[in-house]
Parts: C-alpha cells; structure tokens; sequence
C-alpha cells in the first residue's frame, strides 16, 4: 500500500470518527476543501506542516495518520 493511500485511508477515517465534513476540517486546519478532498483520494503528498496541523484538529499525534492499519501490518510484517 502506497503512503499517500494510509494516509487518506487515516485521514478519512479519523475525520469521520470526530464526525467532522471535509468542509469543517478544512476550515480548522486551514486548508481549502478541494486541497482536503485530494488528500483523501491519496492524489496529493501532504506536507510535515499540513500533517501537523491536520493532526492537531483531529487530535491525534501525527504518527496516527501514516500509521498502516492493523490488517496491512500484519501481511507486511510476513513479507
């Protein structure tokens, strides 16, 4: 699984956990909503900056968001 895949695999997960609309979050982590959409299809890399902030809107440390999900880890880890 490509990076930019966990995370908008992370990055749509946690946003619907917080119940947060792409539109929130953007608006709080101040990016546009187009910008937030791409990273959610994993068209776009995300800064450091971007993922920090992102992070801090949606509570978590930044690791959360290119963290591969327990399923993935462990077929990676058998690799």
């Amino acid at each position: 699984m490509d990076l930019r895949e966990v995370f908008a695999t992370n990055l749509r997960r946690l946003r619907h956990a917080k119940g947060l609309s792409q539109d929130d979050l953007a608006y709080e982590a101040e990016v546009s909503r187009s910008y937030l959409s791409q990273l959610e299809k994993g068209a776009f890399y995300a800064s450091l900056k971007i993922v920090g902030k992102l992070a801090a809107v949606l509570e978590v440390e930044p690791a959360e968001l290119v963290k591969l999900p327990p399923a993935k880890l462990e077929r990676a880890k058998r690799r």
